[in-house]
């Protein structure tokens, strides 16, 4: 019985010092109360706190928060209700005035971030709520961030997740939006057919210029040979016997000609000088004559015999064109 009353009480006491040892893990402090005034912060690791005269009157985690803003209304300046929504992350970096600056910094700094993003979004219109998304956050974030420094918070981001504009809205932005595709489509499409009509077209210049430099080359080697031809004529003439040569194949040439249009049955051909015809035959008879005694060897035996007949074709159509006439 007397042993009893030692055996608690020391047992009392022992429960009181286990207690009196605080764990206090990674990332997270323990703000310290002593006869309910604040007086210091317990940081990670093994602590004691004094029993009935120290308290732990906060516990703050150091690590980052992610919190979650509610949708709200919000009014553009061209007058359009839209719905919006966000993320707002944010840390204790003073624990103490965390836990006496402000009663909930959560709460707190959740109503900045709205309130904030209806101003902003007031002095915007529908279309640019869409396209400076990242000036919103940005300005977001500066203004929370200035406002709950006196708290010991720090504002690190804001994103917003969401803007809903009203169903009519929404139709008229997709009517838009698929307007101002097909306009991209018809713009593209029209500039593929120019572009092709441009490579046609510089196709077939290429072309032309090609062949026009083909012709070019081609009547040039044509002038090239006919003046190489005219040049050996032209030596070949001022051979001896070369004219007599040359009055021969003219004479040759011009009853050959006349015999071939002789030949036609339907057709008579009259020369305007008769006297003209004369002379040629016996221009081409006295060429033969002298040409065969010099013995030419570019004269065959074979021109001269086609020569004869043409000369005899020739003297009979002259003698029927003289009893034509009387």
């Amino acid at each position: 019985m007397y042993l009893a009353i030692p055996i608690c009480i020391s047992l009392f006491f022992l429960i009181i010092f286990l207690k009196s040892w605080h764990v206090v893990s990674h990332r997270k402090v323990l703000i310290i109360e002593r006869f309910g005034k604040y007086h210091r912060t317990l940081e990670s690791g093994l602590r004691l706190i004094i029993p009935f005269i120290e308290k732990v009157a906060y516990t703050h985690s150091l690590k980052e928060k992610a919190i979650d803003v509610p949708k709200q209304i919000c009014i553009t300046r061209d007058n359009i209700s839209i719905e919006v929504d966000g993320i707002l992350y944010l840390q204790v970096v003073d624990p103490q005035k965390a836990s006496y600056g402000i009663n909930d910094y959560l709460f707190a700094t959740t109503q900045i971030a709205q309130t904030t993003m209806r101003s902003i979004i007031g002095k915007l219109e529908l279309d640019k709520t869409f396209e400076e998304r990242d000036t919103i956050n940005y300005k977001i974030v500066t203004a929370a961030d200035k406002a709950s420094d006196p708290w010991g918070i720090k504002v690190n981001r804001y994103e917003i997740k969401d803007i809903k504009p009203p169903k009519t809205i929404n139709d008229a932005m997709e009517k838009q939006m698929r307007a101002e595709r097909e306009k991209r489509a018809v713009i593209a499409q029209s500039e593929g057919e120019m572009q092709a009509k441009i490579n046609q077209a510089e196709g077939d210049k290429r072309q032309l210029i090609a062949n026009a430099e083909g012709r070019a080359i081609e009547i040039e080697n044509i002038a090239v040979a006919t003046a190489s031809g005219i040049i050996k004529i032209a030596e070949a003439i001022s051979l001896q016997g070369g004219k007599d040569a040359v009055s021969l194949r003219i004479a040759e040439q011009y009853i050959k000609e006349f015999g071939n249009l002789a030949k036609q049955n339907n057709t008579m051909i009259i020369p305007s000088n008769l006297a003209d015809l004369s002379s040629i035959i016996a221009t081409a008879t006295s060429v033969y004559n002298s040409q065969n005694k010099k013995d030419l060897s570019e004269y065959n035996g074979q021109n001269k015999k086609d020569l004869s007949e043409n000369i005899q074709k020739l003297q009979t159509a002259d003698k029927q064109t003289s009893l034509t006439n009387s």
